[in-house]
């Protein structure tokens, strides 16, 4: 019985559990983040919804990876990372779009809209939070839930400064801020996916 993979299955459940919901709530977030963002015209809300929709690909890869080899794992996050790299890059060419043609954005849309993001973003976090030492899919998703907090509270800045300077500046500056955040988790990410897979290599 202690070899019967009862708490592989167990734990391989609660992973798929986790990602489902994490999945539905970062869908969802995307397409209301990325709506109010073309209406308010903010590079900060349509960077943080590019980063809801590169989360939701990275809670869809790691959902594929449970329960499979290590190999498979460390595949999931290696194209999580790839995904959200050039998500990341897209957001600054964007912003360079913007920054030459200009934008006027709403900072009513981008406070209220980033502070439901943010909760949502914190409920996902807590959730994540008994897998964030796991293996590299479920580290994956930690650490792009994580970063995703912080772009959260730099978009909330970014709107009360908006409104203060009547400025589209401090929204450009934490788009990039944001594309960093993301470019640098991806970084990460792939760092700890090679890794993985040559740990996989040195054992065969």
């Amino acid at each position: 019985m202690l070899n019967c993979g009862c708490e592989i299955e167990i734990k391989s459940r609660e992973e798929s559990r986790v990602l489902i919901i994490l999945l539905s709530i970062n869908a969802a977030m995307f397409i209301m983040e990325f709506t109010f963002g073309c209406l308010s015209e903010s590079t900060g809300l349509i960077a943080d919804s590019l980063d809801m929709l590169a989360d939701a690909l990275v809670y869809g890869a790691g959902l594929y990876a449970v329960g499979k080899s290590l190999r498979i794992k460390a595949n999931s996050a290696m194209l999580s990372g790839c995904l959200q790299m050039t998500l990341g890059i897209g957001v600054l060419l964007d912003i360079i779009r913007r920054t030459i043609m200009g934008s006027k954005p709403d900072s009513v849309f981008m406070i209220y809209v980033s502070v439901v993001a943010l909760i949502a973003n914190v409920i996902c976090l807590v959730l994540l939070s008994k897998h964030r030492d796991g293996e590299v899919h479920m580290r994956a998703t930690w650490i792009f839930t994580k970063n995703d907090v912080i772009a959260n509270l730099g978009v909330i800045t970014a709107g009360v400064l908006v409104a203060y300077f009547s400025s589209a500046i401090p929204d450009l500056i934490i788009g990039c801020i944001i594309s960093a955040i993301i470019i640098r988790g991806s970084v990460q990410i792939i760092r700890e996916a090679k890794e993985a897979r040559s740990s996989q290599l040195t054992i065969k």
